[in-house]
């Protein structure tokens, strides 16, 4: 089954200008949160977008950089997280995602930390 097949949850993608909004932050710490792995975007129809389930009260979501950074450490790209992020996960029950926003990221790493 490749990603784009995969059920994934359904979430809005946010284009750098709209998290520039939704944020209230200036388009050069949005970026930084891209680089730094508070959120993690993919290019869609050409822009980079962030999908907007990463987003919590207008922020980032807390739980976020970690679990990015164990999934980037184990090798997988910026999709790859993504995908992974957005599709249920067999041992969590739901999208590693939901989970996450639920406050379950010790649940979530442990199984991230498997993937490698």
């Amino acid at each position: 089954m490749t990603a784009d097949d995969a059920p994934r949850i359904e979430t809005e993608w946010l284009t750098l200008p709209e998290l520039v909004e939704v944020l209230g932050e200036p388009l050069g710490r949005v970026r930084r949160f891209i680089d730094e792995s508070h959120l993690v975007g993919s290019r869609r129809d050409g822009a980079l977008k962030v999908p907007a389930v990463f987003i919590v009260d207008g922020h980032p979501l807390a739980s976020l950089r970690g679990t990015a950074i164990v999934l980037h450490d184990a090798g997988f790209s910026d999709d790859e997280v993504i995908d992974w992020l957005l599709t249920p996960e067999e041992s969590i029950g739901i999208p590693p995602i939901e989970a996450l926003r639920a406050g379950r990221k010790a649940e979530v790493r442990r199984v991230a930390q498997t993937m490698a």
